[in-house]
């Protein structure tokens, strides 16, 4: 004779406090992303470095963030979360300190390449903690919106926080912001995290941990420069490159006794669509960025400091979207359909920035909130989904998926869609201004700059209206793409994630908890 299991227990005062001691560190990771934005004018201008060595100030935390994910995922789930945690706060930490007092930018760029691998252990950990603190899917559909809503807050953030600190201190501030929370988490982490790993973990993977690096750190690579350069066989190559290793790294998981990756994880009811469909969440999310931080600063003409309040404002209506979402799926409303909105809701942010003229700020940032809202919202229900189909000893594994889809996204996007504004751009730009000014609205405004009278007018207008004109068309493509992702939503999710069995891998798959 069958008896049902025990329904989920339901998490108390000491697991929702722990979730806020969670969020510090991870609003400071996500932070860390765009903290360097007004900083790097005062660091170049103290440890005079060159162009190279400028962009790996900027770009190694993202860079090791991004590559080290997959390890650190697993590794937390092999010797245990808390304990991972803990390790990468204290990292974080000590690196934060180095960076604030460097004295040459390699040791700044030292600093900030160890904040990353810090971040590696601290984002896949967090949402790990969440999966085995929130048993009762209810519960924890309300903590993972509240963990996506702080992420995304995070890197809106930390651009503001950047200018504020840069204007009344000097520019190590931007990293000592660090080392309250993370001295919070290391006392108070032992008390209130519970410890959690997989039972039996079998031998650590160290093949895999190259192969990963070597697949992702390429391609994002690539994607990114081909964003900002435009068209170039290098960059090319480096996704080629990516995606033979991604291939390699694929057929390792396959083989391995005790794989990096458990290929059990894909064949989880509803865990590949999640992972697909937040990498597209991600890719509507990111993609505006681009162009509306340049619409901001050189169409409308606003300071640096000024652009970034204005762009904190679309991220105030973000804390609202996941618990509305999370409350309609409680409420008996079929996931797909929630997703598929939350798409079709993300699409009409890029259709609202697509009738954006020269001068529609109010319009602008409607658009991104809107944007915003719906891709949280998204991004929300999918991570819940991902975690919720997920063997509770698999967390770390999968949460690192989740963030490493992130990432991609992110570059694809910026790849994307900023290849359509370039080339829309180029297009429009008058041929016979100066070169500079036919590659990019920045060089375009800086040799108006060097006309005189109504040239260098004319010559403004033609390039704000240009790049007006190139981000329509990146936006129509967007929402086209995430018209596509809202009816792919419902079609594959139509059979997944419904209410009555989201706690179904509570119940069946063993805990390390």
């Amino acid at each position: 004779m069958t008896t049902n299991p025990p329904p989920p227990v339901l998490a108390g005062r000491r697991e929702w406090t722990a979730l806020g001691v969670l969020m510090l560190p991870l609003l400071l990771v996500s932070m860390d992303v765009s903290v360097l934005y007004f900083a790097i004018p005062a660091i170049s201008a103290d440890l005079e470095p060159s162009a190279t060595q400028q962009l790996w100030i900027f770009d190694i935390y993202g860079f090791v963030l991004a590559g080290l994910l997959m390890t650190m995922g697993s590794l937390g789930d092999r010797i245990g979360r808390r304990r991972l945690l803990l390790m990468g706060a204290a990292a974080f930490g000590t690196a934060s300190l180095v960076a604030a007092y460097a004295n040459s930018a390699e040791t700044l760029i030292a600093a900030r390449a160890v904040l990353g691998i810090g971040g590696a252990t601290l984002m896949p950990s967090t949402m790990a903690l969440v999966r085995t603190m929130f048993t009762d899917p209810a519960q924890r559909t309300k903590a993972i919106g509240v963990w996506s809503g702080v992420m995304t807050a995070g890197i809106a953030l930390g651009s503001v926080m950047s200018g504020l600190l840069v204007e009344h201190f000097w520019w190590g501030s931007v990293f000592l912001v660090n080392l309250p929370a993370m001295l919070l988490l290391l006392i108070l982490g032992p008390v209130l995290l519970p410890e959690s790993r997989t039972p039996d973990p079998g031998r650590f993977d160290l093949l895999s941990v190259p192969l990963s690096m070597a697949a992702v750190l390429p391609v994002i690579y690539g994607l990114k420069e081909l964003a900002a350069e435009g068209w170039n066989v290098r960059y090319a190559m480096s996704v080629t490159v990516g995606l033979l290793f991604a291939a390699l790294f694929v057929h390792r998981q396959r083989t391995a006794a005790s794989p990096l990756i458990s290929p059990d994880l894909f064949r989880a009811r509803g865990f590949s669509p999640a992972v697909v469909l937040n990498l597209a969440a991600a890719f509507g999310m990111m993609g505006s960025a681009y162009f509306t931080t340049q619409y901001i600063q050189s169409v409308l003409d606003k300071g640096p400091l000024e652009a970034a309040l204005w762009s904190l404002l679309p991220s105030v209506p973000i804390g609202i979207a996941a618990p509305v979402c999370a409350q309609l799926v409680q409420r008996g409303v079929a996931r797909a359909h929630v997703v598929g909105a939350g798409f079709a809701v993300a699409a009409c942010g890029y259709v609202m920035l697509a009738l954006a003229g020269t001068n529609s700020l109010w319009l602008l940032l409607a658009a991104c909130a809107v944007l915003a809202c719906g891709s949280v919202a998204v991004m929300s229900q999918v991570a819940d989904l991902a975690l919720s189909a997920a063997p509770v000893e698999k967390a770390g594994a999968a949460s690192s998926l989740l963030e490493t889809g992130t990432e991609f996204g992110g570059a694809m996007s910026m790849a994307l869609l900023g290849s359509i504004g370039t080339a829309v751009f180029r297009h429009e730009i008058p041929a016979s201004a100066p070169a500079a000014a036919r590659e990019t609205l920045g060089g375009a405004l800086a040799a108006a700059d060097r006309l005189p009278g109504r040239a260098g007018d004319a010559l403004a207008t033609a390039a704000r209206e240009a790049f007006t004109s190139g981000m329509h068309a990146a936006a129509v493509t967007g929402a086209v793409l995430l018209a596509g992702a809202a009816a792919a939503a419902v079609l594959t999710l139509r059979r997944v994630g419904g209410r009555k069995n989201a706690g179904r891998a509570d119940r069946l798959s063993p805990s390390g908890v």
